[in-house]
């Protein structure tokens, strides 16, 4: 009996323990859930926290709020200007804040706006950045001395049109196309309200493909986006090194707009005129070219939409540099695909038609016919031309077309007089030109 009895005390202490452990262990497991549970909202309530923190705009102080908004208002965009101002909490009970809203309605109220017709259109080529290996003495002397510009002549022209109250605007800023409810589009003319004496103009640059001919001539070699974000230009020294700088138009201008804001219209670049047969903007993109490299592709994709969200503009210059007015309209298509084909995916979409040689499809006439059709097409409704008159602007329903001047060694050579109204001559000559500028033709 007592062996017996022994044996179920055993058996009840046995049970007793693996009662404890089980307990221990089931509580321990609740404990270890909890802490987790607690540990686990308290991280997921600061991520979300942290995440609402990141995704609320940051409070900027008034002397910010103050300086943005004076540079959305020195490029004429007041409403713009007011609305920064506006959109800060309690901005009516900060002085510096009112103050500043009551100095852009003051002006604002001054502005008139622009006769769109008497809108004058200047263009460039490649801008030299070394003049001694452009003007060597070869056969290439020539032509560059004809239809290029100088660095140093480029940065007295914007300066002295600046002086003069010249303010750089798009095409669009002259007209848009509207559509209509039937899917009808219309081109509608724009405002452009500037303070009186201030001038618009439109600026554009040609070929901005740093074409293989140029290498070794004193040309920058490409474009790419610099370490601030901005375009740069790269060039080759002699020894093959490579460096950095303002060495074209693009850096050039867009150093002068931050210095002057007040010379471009509500963020107004220029417009590039790009073809397609050697490249764009300096990348060897052409399927058909020597050297072509199929890695330049998205290289030269990167720095145009780079370039675009900073407001500069592409156009179409033809693929093959080719004379749309005098060749047949087969030819012209197969031209014009092979721009869509192979540029406008890279540089974007584009409704800008630069003419090569500034050739045009028709005269002073309105447009009509089997090429104007088929460029309509594929959506040019801006249509550029060389004339040597300070503007020439037509604008119909379909389309907006203007003449442009262009800004050479051969126009300020042989007829300085023709753009007295922008700049003297002799005030911004570079006197390292061979000269005379052998005639065109």
């Amino acid at each position: 009996m007592d062996a017996r009895q022994a044996r179920i005390d055993e058996r009840r202490r046995k049970r007793k323990r693996q009662e404890r452990i089980f307990y221990c262990v089931f509580f321990s497991i609740v404990l270890l859930l909890l802490v987790g549970i607690f540990f686990g909202v308290r991280g997921l309530v600061h991520l979300f926290t942290k995440k609402d923190a990141q995704s609320q705009p940051p409070v900027l102080s008034v002397e910010t709020v103050v300086y943005e908004a004076d540079l959305l208002a020195a490029g004429y965009d007041y409403d713009a200007a007011i609305a920064k101002i506006k959109a800060c909490e309690n901005y009516a009970n900060e002085p510096a804040l009112t103050d500043a809203i009551s100095r852009y309605e003051a002006v604002k109220a001054t502005l008139v706006p622009a006769n769109i017709s008497e809108v004058t259109h200047v263009f460039f080529h490649t801008l030299i950045k070394d003049n001694a290996k452009c003007f060597d003495g070869e056969y290439t002397q020539d032509g560059y001395n004809q239809y290029m510009t100088t660095i140093s002549e480029f940065n007295k022209i914007i300066a002295e049109m600046h002086a003069r109250g010249y303010v750089l605007v798009n095409l669009s800023d002259m007209a848009v196309p509207v559509v209509a409810e039937d899917g009808s589009s219309k081109m509608q003319a724009q405002q452009i309200l500037l303070p009186p004496g201030k001038k618009p103009f439109v600026m554009s640059q040609d070929d901005v493909s740093y074409y293989r001919y140029m290498t070794g001539d004193g040309f920058a070699s490409r474009l790419v986006i610099g370490e601030d974000g901005y375009p740069t230009c790269e060039y080759v020294e002699d020894d093959g090194s490579v460096v950095r700088g303002d060495f074209d138009l693009v850096p050039l201008l867009e150093t002068f707009i931050k210095a002057h804001p007040d010379f471009s219209y509500r963020g107004a670049r220029a417009t590039l005129a790009i073809t397609g047969y050697d490249g764009v903007l300096g990348y060897r993109t052409c399927p058909s070219g020597e050297d072509y490299n199929p890695e330049d592709v998205p290289k030269a994709k990167a720095v145009a939409d780079r370039m675009r969200e900073l407001g500069w503009v592409f156009a179409s210059h033809s693929w093959g540099h080719r004379l749309y007015g005098s060749i047949d309209v087969e030819t012209l298509r197969t031209d014009a695909q092979k721009w869509e084909s192979e540029v406008r995916p890279i540089l974007g979409d584009t409704n800008i038609l630069i003419y090569a040689h500034g050739e045009d499809i028709a005269g002073i006439e309105e447009y009509a016919g089997e090429k104007y059709e088929y460029l309509k097409s594929l959506g040019f409704c801006y249509f550029c031309n060389v004339d040597a008159h300070p503007y020439w602007v037509q604008l119909r329903d379909g389309y907006l077309r203007q003449g442009r001047r262009n800004l050479d060694g051969y126009r300020m050579y042989y007829a300085p007089e023709m753009v007295n109204d922008l700049f003297e001559v002799s005030a911004v000559w570079d006197t390292e030109r061979p000269t005379p500028v052998p005639p065109i033709g």
